[in-house]
């Protein structure tokens, strides 16, 4: 996966769009951290991806304490 700034994603907004819709995954990074993924409404995600992401969603709430797992969600912290 190829990832790019935010500020990077905002000037070639088009061009990934357009990569992403013949398959590529683009990871747009805020302060240096994973923020987003643009991906084709085609792409198959396996199984696999979707229960490692959930994992690490509950791992992430497991350290942060206290903090609800949709609550989160909600903040797009995960």
């Amino acid at each position: 996966m190829r990832t790019v700034g935010l500020f990077e994603a905002k000037q070639k907004l088009s061009e990934l769009v357009e990569r992403a819709s013949e398959g590529e995954r683009i990871g747009i990074t805020r302060r240096g951290k994973l923020a987003a993924v643009i991906v084709s409404p085609h792409s198959k995600t396996t199984v696999d991806e979707i229960f490692y992401g959930i994992d690490k969603i509950q791992k992430r709430a497991r350290r942060t304490k206290r903090i609800a797992v949709k609550r989160l969600i909600e903040e797009g912290r995960v």
